[in-house]
């Protein structure tokens, strides 16, 4: 039987060659799915697959993280296409454009705390979030929760006794506790969204192992290190292309002394790629699993523990469960007051 991979955001950047090295490991054996916002570059990152995987499947499904309604609908449509499920990579994620201290970056330039810096963004940036329909934080929502609100509603593909399924998150090392405030989980107060949601992603992996693997399913963390994409360069937006280019050449030059410089999608996904390989069961909850690079440009995966526990997992996940509640309430109390309006 074929296997079937969903994979979120996979229109571009590490998701879409994630796709494209899954299909080039198996095209036969391989049902994929595209789960993305935007259905005009979705249908071009299929086409392009397909030119060059001409036999392989590859379907569609519109799912936008950040939207309650939108995950639920994608949810049903994939209950109804498939019987079950054996990947789901929890790739999609938002950076919203942040401020960004030039005087702390050119400083750090010249400074010990360069490799940080580039990797991380510590200490030079910070972001504004905003507010979804569903009175949400978008960056909590489309990194985190619309993800949950995903397991969650797939249960019945993931979950079948006698098989086991893997959840695979792509995270970040921007991933910092010092971000995270359990009491504000959605990060209404602070200037680190992103950080705080990549932290508490690591956080549920954790506690998404403790309640579902005796039903089958695994969940493991993935870091793609240092990488050039349109998340990436969203980091500096008034940077001209051209900054871009003339700074490549230190990046090569600082991957010659550190291993977190993947640089490009094909060896950020390296992480992605071997957890598809592995046995879940042989793998380890509390480590994140590191796509690295050597100065050579030799892409191997490393597994380093991460900065989390289990009481704090367990308490994010009952948060996020009564969460889950409340906006299924409000859900159904906008669609009643919807149908209301459509007959009066």
């Amino acid at each position: 039987m074929n296997k079937v991979v969903l994979v979120t955001g996979a229109n571009s950047g590490i998701g879409l060659v994630l796709c494209e090295r899954l299909l080039s490991q198996d095209t036969e054996g391989l049902q994929l799915c595209l789960a993305c916002r935007n259905m005009q570059r979705a249908q071009a990152a299929r086409s392009a697959l397909l030119a060059s995987h001409p036999g392989a499947q590859v379907d569609l499904l519109q799912v936008d993280t950040s939207s309650i309604s939108s995950v639920i609908a994608a949810a049903q449509e994939v209950k109804l296409r498939y019987n079950r499920l054996d990947y789901l990579y929890l790739n999609a994620g938002i950076m919203p454009n942040p401020q960004f201290d030039v005087k702390a970056f050119f400083k750090g330039l010249f400074s010990s705390r360069i490799v940080a810096m580039f990797a991380t963004g510590e200490g030079i940036l910070t972001q504004k979030d905003c507010v979804t329909p569903d009175d949400l934080q978008e960056v909590f929502a489309t990194n985190l929760f619309g993800h949950f609100l995903l397991i969650r509603e797939l249960e019945p593909v993931l979950c079948h006794a006698g098989r086991t399924s893997q959840l695979i998150w792509t995270s970040s090392s921007n991933a910092h506790r010092s971000a995270f405030n359990l009491e504000d989980m959605q990060h209404r107060g602070g200037t680190q969204p992103y950080s705080s949601s990549k932290y508490a992603s690591d956080q549920l992996s954790l506690a998404l192992n403790t309640h579902y693997n005796k039903q089958g399913l695994y969940s493991s963390v993935t870091c793609p290190g240092f990488v050039m994409t349109n998340l990436t360069y969203g980091i500096l937006p008034s940077f001209p292309a051209v900054l871009w280019t003339l700074l490549m050449p230190v990046f090569w030059l600082i991957r010659m002394f550190t291993n977190t410089f993947t640089l490009t999608p094909y060896n950020g996904a390296e992480a992605l790629l071997w957890l598809f390989k592995q046995k879940p069961e042989s793998l380890d909850p509390q480590a994140k699993y590191h796509s690295l690079t050597s100065g050579l440009g030799n892409s191997y995966t490393r597994p380093r523990k991460m900065d989390i526990d289990v009481e704090t997992s367990d308490a994010l996940y009952e948060k996020l469960l009564q969460l889950e509640r409340d906006v299924r309430k409000k859900l159904k109390e906008r669609q009643k007051e919807s149908q209301y309006s459509c007959r009066t």
